[in-house]
């Protein structure tokens, strides 16, 4: 069994080995406006939630990259969920467009306006979160955004009692390199109580 030293390593053999380990990932794909008035989306799949009271998002942006300029610039963002009929659209905004031109204008995708922040978000989405930053913690090349989430928007096609069905969102989870995986399977198992564990 190897056991391995990040120290021995380089930073992109780190990323490779924690990136794939750490799977699967959900993946924010996160829409903003740069300062100048330029729509912008792309894909990152450093993203969990942080607190349900009150409701807070983060993603984190390994570098300096266009979104985390444009949050810096403007205090505010979306994040859509990927669902598998929208893989494509949202890798091909993983490519390396220039600050100045909108993903939106070169992807299959449309761009609407959030409600309560200035910012665009996936129309087809079947899920977005609006958000406001909160704050951003750097460590090391990762940048840390964090949101307070101003609205969420659910799809009717996947809001079903009260509730998502994780089926009919069929969301991407993102695995390591160029790898994805779906929801094809679903498995449910209630929490036990420890009377269930002292009782079996």
């Amino acid at each position: 069994m190897p056991i391995l030293d990040p120290a021995d390593l380089s930073e992109r053999e780190t990323y490779f080995l924690m990136t794939s380990l750490v799977v699967p990932r959900p993946i924010a794909w996160v829409g903003t406006t740069s300062a100048a008035g330029v729509d912008n989306v792309a894909p990152h799949s450093y993203f969990n939630m942080i607190s349900s009271d009150p409701p807070i998002v983060h993603f984190t942006s390994s570098g300096e990259k266009d979104t985390l300029v444009n949050v810096r610039a403007t205090g505010v963002f979306t994040i859509s969920v990927v669902s598998r009929p929208l893989l494509e659209a949202m890798n091909a905004t993983a490519a390396d467009v220039p600050p100045e031109v909108s993903e939106f204008d070169h992807v299959d995708v449309t761009a609407a306006r959030a409600e309560t922040v200035d910012a665009p978000y996936v129309a087809e989405s079947p899920a977005t979160f609006e958000c406001r930053l909160r704050t951003i913690l750097s460590m090391g090349t990762g940048h840390m955004v964090f949101g307070d989430v101003t609205r969420v928007r659910v799809d009717d096609r996947v809001w079903v009692d009260g509730r998502v069905d994780i089926a009919a969102l069929d969301p991407v989870g993102r695995l390591s390199g160029s790898q994805y995986t779906m929801s094809e399977t679903i498995i449910k198992r209630p929490r036990p109580t420890w009377q269930d564990l002292t009782e079996a």
